[in-house]
C-alpha cells in the first residue's frame, strides 16, 4: 500500500501528501469515542468524528509546522529538525568545507598549525554567502563536522575558539 502513492503512473504522485498512519487513525477513533462520551451519548456520531478530525489537524499544525516556511513538515515530528533546516545545514556544510579546503588565507590557516579563529571564519563565511548566516546554525554545522572528524575545534565554540581542518596524511 505504501508504494501506491509513489507510482510514476499515478498523476497525483508529484503531490506532497500526508498519509495517515494506523496509530493516527486509532487516535482519531479514541478521540471520537471520547467526544461522544462527553456528550453522554452511547453512540459515536458524525459530529464526534468531525471534532476528532479538527483536534488532530490542530495538533499536527501546532507540532509539525515549520516556522520558516509555515508549512506542515512531518519530519519535524520524526527527527526534530525540519527538512528545510536539514537542507540549509547540508548546504552550509558543503560551503564551509569548500572554504576550509580552498586556497584562500582562511583555508590555508585552517589547514595549518594555528588554525583559524572562530570569529574570522564566521566573518569570511558571511561575506561569501548570499543568504543570512545564523551563528547557531553555523555552530551546529561545525559540531557535526567535528563529530565526523573533519575539523577540530580548540578553545570551545564561540569567540575564543579556533578551528582546524583535519588533513589526512
Amino acid at each position: 500500500m505504501r508504494s501506491l502513492g509513489s507510482s510514476t503512473s499515478d498523476p497525483r504522485a508529484s503531490e506532497k501528501r500526508i498519509t495517515a498512519t494506523t496509530r493516527q487513525l486509532e487516535s482519531m477513533i479514541r478521540l471520537s469515542e471520547a467526544h461522544a462520551r462527553m456528550r453522554f451519548s452511547p453512540f459515536v456520531e458524525e459530529k464526534d468524528v468531525i471534532e476528532a478530525y479538527r483536534l488532530m489537524r490542530e495538533a499536527i499544525k501546532t507540532s509539525a509546522m515549520d516556522p520558516r516556511t509555515g508549512k506542515i513538515d512531518m519530519s519535524l515530528l520524526t527527527t526534530g529538525t525540519s527538512s528545510g533546516t536539514r537542507k540549509l545545514r547540508e548546504d552550509m556544510r558543503k560551503a564551509l568545507l569548500s572554504l576550509l579546503d580552498g586556497d584562500s588565507e582562511v583555508g590555508r590557516g585552517a589547514r595549518g598549525q594555528r588554525g583559524v579563529k572562530w570569529t574570522e571564519l564566521v566573518r569570511v563565511f558571511r561575506e561569501g554567502s548570499s543568504a543570512k548566516v545564523d551563528v547557531v546554525e553555523f555552530g551546529e554545522v561545525v559540531r557535526a563536522l567535528e563529530g565526523e572528524g573533519l575539523v577540530r575545534v580548540v578553545g570551545g565554540f564561540g569567540e575564543r575558539g579556533v578551528i582546524r581542518r583535519v588533513v589526512e596524511v
